[in-house]
């Protein structure tokens, strides 16, 4: 089976839209249309349909995802067999437009010279597997357990707490507040399609949730980031919850409006997990990047689950 073929592919389900899978893959738009289009004839499935804002994948193509990302898992381990110690530092995070990412970008601005392999991996579960096998130097996860059960060899240290804004749309309610707090938020539907139970993601809102008394949904299909804005921007009952570093665009038109939460401000708490064991240089600098970083945080005012503090 063509990898670059595969490879293709996993980026265009990753990204939404065969543009975003080309940037990621730095190639050109063109390539990846007729390389999905060679994986789709080899195996005589439609993969993708085509969408207003990009594609979506069949049920053919979410059946064909998990065994593609364990087929390019495979070849990194095949890979990074036959050079020990000479490949980048290869960090996974859990999304390129979260705080993560940004998180790595600053450390790419202070280090310059050290390269880097930036993953996104499932969930938790995945990268701490990731880990084990080698495949991966480093994660940034939230880890909803103590460290002491994590696997053997397996550290974690919490290196971000990260705020947590309201997005609505202008015929919101509280579309006009310049701030609430946690509890103001009780009685309004706030939909997040993109929960997935199980997840550690899932069982931070799901906390948020329980403590403040609120709404979140996850009902309904994902579609990504920009059906989701449209929707809020549309409606004057749905919210949605984001990362004060996640990046995100709209249309002008749109006039979404990002809400601060205080009293307390919730904050999602990502922690840097590696393999203690791991002798990459660059995961050291890694680490002493973030925990210098993590000094100037102020937590007070802020909540986060039991299962962080």
């Amino acid at each position: 089976m063509d990898l670059d073929a595969v490879r293709a592919f996993v980026a265009a389900a990753d990204a939404g839209q065969f543009q975003g899978a080309a940037a990621d893959l730095a190639i050109t738009q063109q390539a990846v249309s007729k390389r999905v289009a060679g994986l789709e004839k080899e195996l005589a499935v439609r993969l993708f349909t085509r969408a207003s804002r990009g594609v979506v994948l069949t049920i053919d193509g979410q059946a064909f995802l998990p065994h593609a990302r364990d087929l390019l898992q495979a070849e990194e381990r095949a890979a990074a067999s036959v050079r020990p110690g000479s490949r980048a530092l290869r960090v996974d995070v859990i999304g390129r437009r979260l705080a993560p990412a940004d998180l790595l970008r600053d450390f790419h601005r202070a280090h310059p010279e050290t390269p880097l392999d930036v993953v996104t991996l499932f969930d938790a579960d995945a990268a701490v597997a990731a880990l084990k096998a080698g495949t991966i130097d480093a994660a940034f996860r939230a880890v909803t357990r103590p460290v002491r059960q994590l696997p053997d060899g397996i550290e974690a240290e919490r290196v971000h707490d990260e705020p947590i804004q309201l997005l609505t749309g202008p015929r919101h309610a509280l579309a006009g507040a310049r701030a609430v707090t946690p509890d103001q938020l009780a009685g309004h539907r706030i939909w997040m399609p993109g929960i997935v139970s199980g997840t550690e993601w899932a069982a931070y809102y799901e906390a948020l949730a329980d403590t403040f008394g609120l709404t979140i949904e996850a009902t309904g299909p994902d579609f990504g980031t920009e059906p989701l804005l449209d929707t809020i921007a549309e409606s004057p009952g749905l919210a949605t919850l984001v990362g004060l570093q996640t990046r995100l665009v709209w249309p002008a038109d749109d006039d979404l409006r990002r809400i601060v939460l205080h009293d307390p401000t919730p904050v999602y708490p990502h922690s840097l997990i590696w393999r203690a064991d791991n002798p990459h240089p660059a995961l050291t600098a890694l680490r002493g990047h973030l925990g210098a970083a993590r000094a100037a945080d102020d937590g007070a005012g802020t909540w986060t689950p039991a299962w962080a503090r």
